[in-house]
């Protein structure tokens, strides 16, 4: 039996090789449908989660390595759609054909979680491991721009 916290919740999984990417786990154990399949070896960002607080690809994480730890998926980020990522998102009609923007959306809500104010660079370097098939990246980079200027730690921090 393994044990974690997945979007807050406490979860347990039993039956389930050690080995087992996480991203299965997710998908066909707990209906957390937003994590994507992509590439399958951690190239692509589509299956990107926050594991403890950092993006991690779930594809290329074992069962075995998330006992006891905390998992947050897109499902998690907001499930009202009120974060401010997703709201520029949507602002901003960054998606195109939508398959690689949950993995997307939790990079970015990782670099804004430790860098609120990031410059084009930032985003540049945090994004860098998310692939968009369909190219939107300077939407998307305008959308965490947007975001940046409306989360209340950006606003605390400007005037620095």
């Amino acid at each position: 039996m393994f044990k974690f916290q997945v979007n807050g919740e406490a979860r347990a999984v039993g039956g389930i090789s050690p080995e087992t990417p996480l991203l299965w786990v997710l998908r066909d154990h707990l209906q957390l449908k937003g994590v994507k399949f992509g590439c399958g070896g951690g190239f692509c960002g589509a299956c990107t989660v926050h594991l403890d607080g950092q993006p991690a690809r779930a594809c290329q994480l074992p069962l075995a390595a998330v006992a006891g730890r905390h998992i947050t998926t897109i499902e998690g980020l907001s499930p009202d759609g009120s974060h401010p990522l997703q709201r520029a998102w949507v602002e901003l009609d960054v998606p195109q054909c939508g398959y690689c923007q949950s993995g997307q959306l939790m990079s970015a809500a990782a670099l804004l979680a430790q860098n609120p104010r990031p410059t084009d660079a930032d985003i540049d370097a945090a994004m860098s491991g998310n692939i968009c098939r369909c190219g939107t990246y300077g939407r998307i980079r305008r959308a965490i721009r947007r975001a940046a200027q409306v989360s209340p730690d950006a606003k605390a921090g400007q005037g620095d």
